[in-house]
């Protein structure tokens, strides 16, 4: 850990997650007259109230996954949060032009994940769905993953199993339809094109230019 005390400051970039959250707060409302997207294949999808453990592990599988790229690889971490930043900053344009909501299922009984899927739904209104976040985030930590060399195996095969378990959670525990997930895909995989590839590429020929010279 002291090899990395120079590397420190990059933490910092971290600090633009909160700003994000509260961008997303401000525009978690229906005063723009929210629009369901529910298809055919959501209405066959059942409410399944456990999937509310991966849902919430959310939280710590981003956040510690960023600290991971920043102690294995710094551009790495540097790329994955601008895809993330980048992202959410388009999921807001979207949220603010084409506000989507999720009606939710009713409720019944106090088994410890029907409170936490409760606990959820009251602090969390149900808009900003298309594209999800929550897709958004997870895949982009699971495309980040492959760059990472050397990693243990355990995360090569944690990363896209917790991932995919996350990221159809949305769909079980009701804070999402089939088309905010795809849409969060697609909009991922472009970004991390253009910051990983093309990025990759030019800084790439950069360097070799640099070292010809």
């Amino acid at each position: 850990m002291r090899d990395k005390k120079k590397d420190l400051p990059y933490l910092l970039c971290l600090l633009v997650m909160p700003v994000l959250g509260l961008l997303y707060k401000l525009l978690n409302t229906d005063t723009r007259e929210a629009v369901i997207l529910s298809t055919d294949m959501d209405a066959l999808i059942p409410f399944v109230p456990v999937f509310i453990v991966p849902y919430i592990i959310w939280y710590a599988f981003i956040l510690g996954y960023l600290f991971y790229f920043w102690y294995k690889d710094i551009p790495i971490f540097i790329k994955t949060l601008s895809v993330i930043v980048i992202g959410e900053l388009v999921c807001f344009i979207i949220y603010f032009y084409f506000q989507t909501t999720v009606p939710r299922p009713d409720l019944a009984g106090d088994g410890v994940f029907v409170n936490l899927v409760r606990m959820i739904y009251s602090h969390d209104q149900p808009y900003n769905a298309f594209p999800s976040i929550h897709v958004l985030t997870t895949f982009s930590i699971i495309l980040a993953n492959i760059n990472i060399k050397n990693k243990h195996s355990f995360h090569s095969a944690f990363v896209p199993l917790m991932g995919s378990l996350i990221i159809v959670s949305t769909l079980f525990v009701k804070q999402h339809y089939i088309l905010d997930m795809v849409g969060s895909i697609f909009l991922t995989a472009f970004i991390y094109g253009i910051i990983f590839e093309l990025y990759g590429v030019s800084t790439k020929k950069s360097n070799q230019a640099y070292l010809k010279e």
